[in-house]
């Protein structure tokens, strides 16, 4: 039943990611509608998938890079749908959708097996590092969509094609906005998850920081934001130069979550 979940889920995240093209190609209401339709109830399957591997399981499953993945998608899909709703902008789901069906591509090629718990997993603290670092993660991934299309925007209004995909897109200030609000909602989820992973990390090993590879490169993305943030509240950061951290943070988080565990080897490191 779990793999079934799974591939419907992909198999619908697939179709809404087509939907949100072609609504790029051809914008209009119905399809907007259809997009949005077939993103949630993707969205409510995934939710199902995991509730029914954490019954399987006996925990949250978030602790191996299948289900850890698949996690991420989902918060990524949750946060786009929270974002969208508040803006009211379809076209945003046809740069960020795409991202939580890779996402769940990737989480496909890691062993699905539910395994026994690794005895330094097993604590509280599992969920409320794991789950905030999520969400402040997909909050980020949407301000990466946010920045894209930014970029896109500005290249238009320079080139004074004001016809076509210019016609198609918000504007710049809206999206400026959408990149500041994801911000202001990613960074303290942030932080809250290298707190408590540091207070996890002294309860299972002794010691607060370490500088394992994940805890550097944590430390890393985290100055990264709260650069951005620092130079938007402090000396108007704003465009194109938030929207280029932006994408530079994404790329820099996915490395962290993702490379690191590939990549290096330390207490963080499962496949």
């Amino acid at each position: 039943m779990n793999a079934s979940l799974f591939y419907l889920t992909f198999a619908v995240y697939m179709a809404a990611t087509l939907s949100y093209m072609v609504y790029l190609a051809k914008p209009s209401e119905q399809l907007g509608k259809t997009s949005r339709w077939l993103i949630s109830g993707g969205l409510l399957i995934h939710i199902l998938f995991t509730l029914a591997r954490y019954i399987e399981a006996g925990h949250t499953p978030i602790t191996n890079l299948h289900e850890s993945l698949s996690f991420f998608s989902m918060a990524v899909v949750g946060v786009f749908l929270f974002f969208e709703r508040r803006f009211k902008i379809a076209v945003l789901g046809s740069f960020v959708v795409p991202v939580a069906l890779i996402l769940m591509a990737v989480s496909a090629l890691f062993p699905t097996a539910v395994v026994p718990l690794n005895p330094a997993l097993k604590s509280k603290w599992l969920v409320i590092h794991t789950v905030v670092a999520f969400f402040g993660y997909a909050s980020f991934a949407v301000a990466f969509g946010a920045a894209i299309i930014y970029l896109m925007q500005e290249h238009y209004l320079k080139k004074k094609k004001l016809g076509g995909m210019f016609q198609k897109l918000p504007s710049l200030n809206t999206l400026d906005d959408i990149n500041y609000r994801c911000l202001t909602f990613g960074f303290p989820l942030l932080t809250v998850a290298i707190i408590s992973g540091a207070i996890w990390a002294e309860t299972a090993w002794g010691t607060y920081w370490s500088w394992d590879p994940k805890e550097t490169w944590s430390l890393i993305t985290w100055f990264i934001y709260a650069a951005l943030l620092h130079g938007r509240l402090t000396t108007g950061w704003r465009g194109r130069r938030a929207a280029i951290l932006s994408i530079i943070g994404f790329f820099v988080m996915l490395f962290t979550f993702l490379g690191v565990n590939l990549l290096m080897s330390g207490l963080h490191s499962y496949k």
